[in-house]
């Protein structure tokens, strides 16, 4: 995953100290070590990636709002009067305004997303917002298999996953997602957002800022161990990298160590040789045939892509096939 919007703001994981802790032994007693991404987004992450999203390198959130800002009224038809807006890692649905104000005639919005507590705050201020619209949380991984309202069986759908969230998702997954979606009853189209392929050093910028603030925000993951697992990681020792992988078309960040040590992870020695690297997060980059590709393998195929006028970001379009 990774900082191009994975869990949206105030998406705080809360899972017991327990799962954090079996995750980071598992992760780190593989050959090549790695940290699951969910992990980096306690208060201190969430408000790191805030700052993230407005730096000037890091492209990704201004301009997918303003190709949302620009189309809004199409993608807004999109959804048949009295039909749902379905939306997958809602957090604070900011996004989602743009659609709602110009889609007045939705008769539901089903904001998706992992924390339960936030989620309701966010559904509480969108009733306040607009009283004629039916807000029906639901609290979920959307990773997973995910049931909608029953009710719901029989109104039209249109799903909506911004963010470029698809790719912090490894391919098969996000065929797994885009199939789930496409089987939900009476879908009509699913608006995603997608973070396209460019120049290596606009990206590599974009997720390794000048201010430091990416790197703080990655590393921030070993403050977690050391304060909640009770690790004593020395984190001088470790520096962060992004780098763009060509070949699967995919921005890496790592932490590297940067000598041979030995690290206590609540009483479990994990050993490290200079140079070695803890994969953090990634997050893959798109083209018109990548793209198309993912969609025809999920049911679905592209019917429009908004692009922004420096063809950096995409709002795609996908009807069923």
């Amino acid at each position: 995953m990774g900082h191009a919007e994975p869990i949206t703001a105030g998406d705080i994981v809360t899972a017991p100290a327990s799962d954090f802790l079996r995750d980071a032994w598992a992760g780190l007693d593989r050959p090549e070590k790695s940290i699951n991404p969910k992990w980096l987004y306690d208060q201190a992450g969430s408000a790191l990636f805030e700052q993230i999203t407005t730096l000037p390198e890091y492209y990704l959130t201004r301009t997918e709002i303003s190709i949302l800002q620009r189309h809004a009224d199409d993608l807004a038809q999109l959804v048949p009067t009295g039909g749902t807006l379905v939306e997958l890692g809602s957090g604070a649905s900011v996004k989602t305004r743009t659609l709602l104000d110009a889609g007045r005639h939705l008769s539901a919005y089903v904001p998706i997303d992992i924390s339960a507590a936030f989620l309701n705050l966010t559904a509480d201020d969108l009733r306040a917002r607009y009283p004629d619209l039916s807000v029906r949380p639901i609290v979920g991984d959307f990773l997973q298999p995910v049931a909608l309202p029953d009710d719901m069986a029989s109104r039209p759908k249109v799903g909506f996953f911004p963010g470029s969230t698809i790719g912090n998702i490894t391919p098969a997954n996000a065929v797994d997602l885009l199939s789930r979606a496409r089987a939900w009853p009476g879908m009509e189209a699913f608006i995603l957002g997608v973070d396209l392929v460019k120049a290596p050093g606009v990206l590599v910028d974009a997720y390794d800022d000048a201010a430091g603030v990416t790197a703080q925000f990655i590393t921030n993951v070993l403050v977690r161990m050391n304060a909640e697992l009770g690790a004593d990681f020395n984190i001088a020792d470790f520096s962060y990298q992004a780098s763009w992988n060509a070949q699967d078309a995919r921005i890496e960040m790592s932490l590297i160590s940067g000598k041979a040590q030995t690290v206590d992870l609540a009483g479990r020695q994990i050993s490290f040789a200079e140079g070695e690297s803890i994969d953090v997060s990634m997050s893959r980059k798109y083209t018109v045939d990548s793209l198309t590709q993912l969609a025809q393998a999920s049911g679905w195929t592209v019917r429009q892509m908004h692009c922004d006028d420096a063809k950096q970001f995409a709002v795609a379009v996908l009807t069923p096939m």
